[in-house]
């Protein structure tokens, strides 16, 4: 089912340990034994930095449960360490895809706001680095956050407001 609107870009890990051999298909597995539909992200990176297509970009998701009827989902393959901890241990091939993913969708999507997982549910590390700062750093063509970065004060005004 496709949603009517994209009002964000959701940044996701799959939370797994480098040595692990993770794509979309195991993804796919995971969520399937959770007894949901299929994958719940939209595109997948991999840690070469291929990127895989899970459900489709504008189809509705099931990533966020407080946003998936409006928004789309990218996950990064990794941030837990070998032993067990949350860790921002990206591979330079996916920073690289997370570009070309985050650029395509704000040109196809101009008004979403790019956004961390924990944005939306603070009980959430994922994708275990800090997207605002991300943002801030790296520059998204186009994309018309990039001066106005979400803040607390922000998330907490648009949750009363419903937006979020």
């Amino acid at each position: 089912m496709p949603r009517k609107q994209t009002d964000f870009i959701v940044v996701h890990c799959s939370l797994s340990k480098p040595s692990m051999n993770v794509d979309a298909k195991v993804i796919d597995r995971w969520h399937r034994e959770k007894g949901w539909l299929k994958i719940g992200y939209a595109k997948v990176i991999l840690r070469d930095g291929t990127i895989e297509q899970g459900r489709e970009d504008d189809e509705f998701q099931a990533h966020a449960v407080e946003i998936n009827d409006r928004s789309t989902s990218v996950c990064l393959v990794g941030g837990l360490s070998e032993d067990n901890k949350n860790e921002d241990n990206f591979t330079s091939e996916q920073w690289e895809s997370l570009k070309k993913v985050l650029t395509s969708w704000v040109e196809k999507y101009p008004n979403a706001r790019i956004i961390g997982h924990y944005e939306v549910n603070n009980k959430k590390t994922c994708p275990n680095f800090d997207v605002q700062e991300y943002l801030r750093n790296e520059d998204i063509p186009n994309y018309k956050y990039s001066w106005g970065t979400l803040e607390n004060g922000d998330l907490e005004e648009m949750k009363k407001a419903d937006v979020l």
